[in-house]
């Protein structure tokens, strides 16, 4: 297999685990994967030389985009949306094992969560705290 189809297919990978994270971490991973598909098509022989140029473009990528992104969050005028969801009810519609994620219903929109305890089907919880795309929720009881 030549070297440009991994690359290929190492960069769709990412991109799509990255429409999942949304962390902006692994798309600069893939744009190195890029790089060095585009490596790989001047020079198909020299792996190392691939790697190595796209490890440097995900590496500048990553340390210079941290700053800026800092920057935007403390502007004036930006919410993180994730706290707006603190404090909110919601709907159990998958149970939560304490260790294991279920889905809650907040609003329109349906979450993965945690809980410390067991929460079953139609239970009715709470927002405690968000981390990127997973909420930590208690009984709506227990506050």
């Amino acid at each position: 297999m030549h070297a440009w189809v991994i690359w290929l297919i190492a960069a769709g990978v990412l991109l799509v685990l990255e429409m999942f994270t949304l962390t902006f971490y692994l798309l600069w991973i893939c744009i190195g994967a890029v790089t060095a598909l585009l490596v790989s098509l001047a020079a198909p022989d020299l792996v190392l030389l691939q790697v190595i140029a796209g490890s440097i473009v995900a590496l500048v990528l990553t340390v210079f985009t941290k700053p800026l992104s800092r920057r935007l969050r403390s502007s004036r005028g930006y919410e993180d949306p994730g706290t707006e969801l603190i404090g909110r009810q919601g709907i159990v519609i998958e149970p939560i094992e304490p260790g294991h994620y279920g889905i809650v219903k907040i609003g329109g929109d349906t979450w993965s969560a945690t809980a410390p305890v067991f929460l079953g089907k139609e239970e009715r919880v709470r927002v405690m705290k968000m981390s990127s795309t997973r909420v930590e929720v208690v009984k709506w009881e227990e506050i």
